[in-house]
C-alpha cells in the first residue's frame, strides 16, 4: 500500500499512519490485489475488502496485504473483521499504525485499560497527540485519577495541543463527578478560554446544570447558537429551560473519553481532509461508542465526501427515530441520496419527514430544492409555500426561502409571484449578489427596468468580482443597453471564469458582432456550440447566427437591429 498523503494538520498535531512495503505480485495474486487497490484508491472500500480478502487466500502472510485489508474493513466500518488480519500482523511482527488504530480501539471498547497502556509502552501507537490523550484516559479507567490529570496537563503544555489537553481533562472531571473542577476549564479560568464546539458546549451545559446553573447553560447555548440551532441543541435547551437537571452524559467514563479522543481528533482533521485518515479516526469513535449519534454522523459526512454515498446512506440510516439528531440523519441521507443518483427515494424521505414534522420549514425548503434541481417546479413552489407557511417571525435568513420559490414561479412563467419574492428576498438581504444578479437578469431578458437591472447587476460584481455568471449579467447589460464597447471587458472576463459555459461564449460572440469584430464573434458562437447547449432551441438559434449573422437573426425575431438600439432610437 503506497504511503498516505502527509496532511498539514496531521503534522501539526504529530500525527502519522505509516504503512507496510508495497506488494510483490505472485501468481493468483496480481488480479485481486490490483482490482483491491484501484479499489481503495476510489475509496470503495466493500469492493477493496472484498479484492483483498481474496488475495489473502494466495498470501496469507504478506504484511502488505494484511494492512490492506484492514484500512479496508475499517473503511467500510467492520473494524471487527479487521482483527484476524491485525492479529496475523502482530504475529509476522509487521509495523502499522492502522493495526495499532484497531488494537487500542478494541482495548478501550472492552474496558481493558491495562492491557491499553502496556500496548503503549510497548510501541502501539495513534500517534503522539492521540496517544498522551488515550493514556490519561485509560488511568481514569484504572481509578489512578491524579496521575491521570497529570497526564491531561502533558498533554496540555504541549506544543499546539492546549485545547485538546485542557477540553478531555474538563471530560474526564466531569465524568468522575467534579463538575466545579470541569467548569473552572470550560469557563476559562484554567488555560483560556477554549474553542466553542457543539460538543464542548453540550458538555458545558451539562456540568452547569449539575451545579444547578441552569441559566447560565441556556445563556452559554444562545449566545453560542443564537435563537437557531440543529435539533440536538434545541432539544438540549428546551429540557434545561423546563428545569430538568440535565446528567452528564456527553462520555460514558474512560471507554467513552477514549471515542471523544478519536472523534476529537476526526473532527479537527475533517476540516483540511476527509481522507482514509480521517475517516479511520472517525470509524474509531463510532466503533467505541456505537451509539453516539455525532461519531456516526461524522462517518458518513467523510464518507458522503469520499463519494461512498450508499455506505454514507447507511451510516444515516443508523441514527434512531427517538434520537434528537434524527432529523439531521435524515437530511444528510436524504443529500446523500441525491448525490449517489436515487433522487426519488431522496423525495420519498423528505416527504415523510415533512408529513412527520410539518412545522418545520427547513424540511420543505428541502423538499422544494429537490425538486426543483429536477425542474418540477410546479412541485418545488408547492413546498416552498409550506416553508414560508412554517415560518415564524422575519429574519434576515429567511432571504433564501422566497429567492428559491421566486426562481421555481420565474421558471414557470409566474412572473409577478417570482418578481414579488425576489422583491421580498431583497427586502429581507438587500445586497444579497445571487438575488440581485437573477432579478436584475430576468429584468434584461425581458427587456425592461434596464436602468434598474444594470444597478442590481453592478452591486452583485461589487460583491462577487470574481463569480462568472454575474460578471456575464454585466456584460450583457451593458449589451442590453447598447453600450458594446464597455460590454466587451467584461464579457471576455466572463468567458475566462467560465470558459467551457455555452451561454457565456454565445454572449461574447454577440458583443463581438456588435463591435464589428465578427470573424471573433462567430469563432465564440462555434465555442458555444461545442460545449453543448441546455436546449436545442438555444443551440438553433446559434447555427442560425452562424448562418445568416446576429442583425439577420434579430430582424426575424422582430427585435430591435443593433444599430438602431445602439444609436438609442
Amino acid at each position: 500500500m503506497t504511503k498516505l498523503r502527509p496532511l498539514s494538520l496531521i503534522l501539526a498535531l504529530g500525527l502519522g499512519l505509516g504503512t507496510t512495503a508495497p506488494v510483490l505480485a505472485r501468481d493468483g495474486l496480481a488480479g485481486p490485489y490490483l482490482a483491491g487497490r484501484l479499489a481503495s484508491r476510489e475509496s470503495d472500500y466493500r469492493t477493496a475488502a472484498d479484492f483483498f480478502i481474496r488475495a489473502l487466500v494466495s498470501d496469507p502472510t504478506n504484511p502488505a496485504l494484511l494492512e490492506n485489508a484492514v484500512v479496508a474493513q475499517i473503511g467500510r466500518g467492520t473494524v471487527e473483521k479487521a482483527l484476524p488480519s491485525v492479529e496475523a500482523m502482530g504475529k509476522l511482527g509487521a509495523e502499522s499504525q492502522f493495526a495499532d488504530l484497531v488494537v487500542l480501539a478494541d482495548f478501550a471498547r472492552k474496558g481493558e485499560f491495562e492491557a491499553a497502556v502496556a500496548a503503549l509502552e510497548a510501541g502501539r501507537s495513534s500517534g503522539p497527540l492521540v496517544d498522551g490523550l488515550y493514556r490519561a484516559w485509560a488511568l481514569v479507567g484504572m481509578g489512578r485519577m491524579s496521575e491521570a490529570t497529570v497526564a491531561f496537563d502533558e498533554v496540555a503544555n504541549g506544543q499546539g495541543t492546549r485545547i485538546f489537553g485542557l477540553y478531555h481533562k474538563a471530560l474526564a472531571l466531569a465524568s468522575v463527578g467534579d463538575f466545579e473542577g470541569a467548569d473552572h476549564i470550560f469557563s476559562g479560568e484554567e488555560g483560556g478560554p477554549l474553542r466553542a464546539t457543539k460538543r464542548g458546549v453540550i458538555a458545558h451545559s451539562q456540568v452547569l446544570s449539575q451545579l444547578e446553573r441552569n441559566a447560565d447553560a441556556i445563556e452559554l447555548i444562545d449566545a453560542t447558537f443564537g435563537e437557531g440551532g440543529e435539533a440536538t441543541i434545541a432539544d438540549l435547551r428546551a429540557r434545561l429551560a423546563a428545569g430538568e437537571t440535565l446528567p452528564f452524559a456527553l462520555v460514558d467514563g474512560a471507554t467513552g473519553g477514549v471515542a471523544e479522543v478519536f472523534y476529537t481528533v476526526a473532527s479537527a482533521l475533517q476540516v483540511e481532509s476527509t481522507d482514509h485518515i480521517t475517516l479511520a479516526y472517525a470509524r474509531m469513535a463510532e466503533y467505541i461508542a456505537p451509539d453516539d449519534a455525532d461519531a456516526v454522523l461524522l462517518c458518513a459526512e467523510i464518507l458522503e465526501a469520499q463519494g461512498q454515498y450508499e455506505l454514507a446512506t447507511e451510516a444515516f440510516d443508523r441514527i434512531p427515530r427517538e434520537n434528537p439528531a434524527f432529523l439531521s440523519a435524515e437530511l444528510g441521507r436524504a443529500d446523500a441520496l441525491i448525490a449517489g443518483d436515487r433522487v426519488d427515494a431522496a423525495i420519498e424521505v423528505l416527504k415523510q419527514l415533512a408529513k412527520d414534522r410539518a412545522d418545520r420549514p427547513d424540511i420543505w425548503s428541502a423538499l422544494g430544492d429537490t425538486y426543483r434541481r429536477q425542474e418540477r417546479y410546479g412541485e418545488a413552489a408547492d413546498a416552498y409555500d409550506k416553508a414560508i407557511g412554517a415560518l415564524t417571525g422575519e429574519e434576515r435568513g429567511q432571504w433564501i426561502v422566497y429567492y428559491t420559490r421566486a426562481i421555481a414561479n420565474e421558471r414557470q412563467k409566474n412572473w409577478d409571484k417570482a418578481e414579488a419574492d425576489f422583491r421580498k428576498a431583497l427586502e429581507l438581504n438587500p445586497d444579497q449578489p445571487s438575488v440581485l444578479n437573477y432579478l436584475g437578469y430576468s429584468y434584461l431578458e425581458r427587456k425592461e427596468n434596464y436602468d434598474e437591472a444594470l444597478s442590481m447587476i453592478e452591486r452583485a460584481v461589487a460583491a462577487r468580482p470574481d463569480d462568472g455568471a454575474i460578471v456575464d449579467s454585466l456584460g450583457w447589460a451593458l449589451y442590453r443597453l447598447g453600450r458594446y464597447d464597455e460590454a466587451v471587458g467584461h464579457m471576455e472576463k466572463a468567458v475566462e471564469l467560465m470558459p467551457v459555459d455555452p451561454v457565456v461564449n454565445d454572449h461574447l460572440g454577440d458583443v463581438y458582432w456588435a463591435v464589428d469584430r465578427k470573424r471573433e464573434a462567430e469563432f465564440q458562437w462555434k465555442r458555444a456550440l461545442s460545449f453543448e447547449p441546455d436546449t436545442e432551441e438555444e443551440a438553433a438559434r446559434i447555427r442560425r447566427k452562424l448562418e445568416i449573422g446576429l442583425d439577420a437573426v434579430l430582424q426575424e425575431e422582430g427585435s430591435e437591429p443593433l444599430a438602431v438600439t445602439k444609436n438609442g432610437n
